[in-house]
């Protein structure tokens, strides 16, 4: 299950600089389209089984495992490495997930954001939608830029 899930990380640097409302919206959809994939095996993951709940703990502890993995290094994620993380998944990855429209969609993302503040320091992050993010973005500021 969520073989290399990891890899949805990949460029998270360069998609969180200068992020405007332009660059957010390209972004997003060049994310979705390259790891929609892993979002929506976990849906059916979650959707398919008696307890949904059970499901979503191991979809949660298979990804937060995965990317502790990935990004430790001597046992431990680096503080600025770690930010970066969170950030994205903020931006990128839970609005991914609410974007399957899947039914177990608000529960798996919930689930992951539970397992990530257990799993990571300094983790206290929580998720919306898209939308939601998507238009606090100003187009402008200031009528400049």
């Amino acid at each position: 299950m969520l073989n290399h899930v990891e890899t949805i990380f990949d460029g998270m640097v360069d998609m969180m600089k200068k992020l405007k409302k332009p660059s957010y919206k390209k972004n997003m959809e060049s994310f979705r389209e390259k790891n929609d994939h892993f979002f929506q095996e976990m849906a059916q993951y979650v959707v398919e089984r008696e307890n949904r709940e059970e499901a979503v703990r191991e979809v949660a502890e298979v990804f937060t495992s995965a990317v502790e993995e990935n990004f430790s290094v001597r046992g431990r994620i680096r503080p600025r490495t770690q930010a970066d993380l969170n950030f994205f998944m903020i931006y990128y990855v839970f609005p991914a997930i609410l974007l399957t429209e899947s039914e177990a969609a608000d529960l798996i993302a919930s689930g992951i954001r539970d397992t990530w503040r257990k799993k990571f320091k300094d983790s206290n992050i929580d998720y919306t939608d898209y939308d939601r993010l998507y238009n606090t973005f100003r187009d402008k500021i200031l009528g400049i830029f």
